[in-house]
């Protein structure tokens, strides 16, 4: 047998893996990092991704989706190249334990095949850790607000998930005989394919918004024009400036990219992706 496979074999005897078992809506990836304080457990799979103490170390979140269909293939790693990016990172980490999350236990066995991870020597339903009262209100915001929980921080994600609504939520836990502490930080996001509709910022939108910020800066006398390019997760734009004489063009062309990208991302939530400045004219 080839030593590398040997050894990989050996790593894959040890590790345990754990599995989080619960319908979807009912607060698995909510709960999911405190379970995994609780057990000793430092990597999570969830919907996608691989995550580690707290941080997302590789894989797409099924909830970046513009379908559910999609999400569900995602989060099972039908794709083949996100599921070897997956097991080149198990294999680079080498977990003692793993919880991973499924809304079935077949589901966990799915990925975990899929992974070529051991079966679960522990299978953790949703009704253990959590209360009927509990639950319900988890369905309730995912039914009705389209809300989900990815456990990762915010700024992790927040460059994944570009014109969806993303908020932190710290959460903390408490041990007998410990003090409360924070363990970790999670994020809540509104994906495409929510059922509570669907957000469109047009060309028109981007173009105005630009037009009113850059018009502010004292060495531009007029906008000219704005050339809006709409990419699936971002955008481009081209501005036409005529400037003030006087005015220094490069400290006026470095104004306009800062406060054209602050207020973008700011009332979108879009990437900027470039902010591509043309001087048409002077006026004096």
């Amino acid at each position: 047998m080839d030593k590398g496979i040997e050894t990989l074999v050996m790593v894959v005897m040890v590790m345990e893996v754990y599995a989080l078992v619960g319908s979807s809506g009912t607060g698995k990836s909510h709960r999911a990092m405190t379970i995994a304080y609780k057990h000793g457990i430092d990597t999570v799979i969830d919907d996608g991704l691989l995550i580690k103490d707290g941080y997302k170390v590789t894989g797409k979140s099924a909830k970046r989706e513009a379908t559910t269909l999609k999400a569900v293939k995602r989060a099972i790693f039908l794709d083949h190249e996100h599921a070897r990016d997956v097991q080149k990172s198990l294999k680079e980490i080498n977990a003692s334990k793993i919880l991973v999350l499924g809304t079935s236990l077949r589901m966990v066995l799915r990925i975990t095949k899929t992974l070529e991870l051991p079966e679960p020597t522990e299978v953790i339903h949703i009704e253990d850790v959590a209360t009927e009262k509990e639950i319900k209100l988890a369905l309730e915001y995912r039914n009705n607000h389209g809300m989900h929980v990815i456990p990762v921080p915010t700024i992790e994600v927040k460059k994944d998930f570009p014109g969806y609504l993303v908020d932190p939520l710290k959460y903390f836990f408490k041990k007998k005989n410990e003090s409360r502490h924070k363990i970790g930080e999670k994020s809540i996001i509104r994906p495409k394919f929510s059922y509570i509709g669907k957000l469109l910022i047009s060309e028109n939108v981007v173009s105005q918004i630009v037009t009113y910020v850059v018009i502010q800066n004292p060495g531009v006398s007029q906008v000219n024009k704005v050339l809006v390019n709409m990419q699936e997760e971002g955008v481009t734009v081209r501005i036409e400036i005529t400037a003030l004489y006087g005015y220094y063009l490069p400290d006026i062309a470095k104004e306009v990219r800062k406060v054209v990208c602050q207020e973008l991302e700011g009332l979108t939530g879009l990437i900027v992706y470039g902010v591509h400045i043309i001087f048409k004219s002077l006026t004096f």
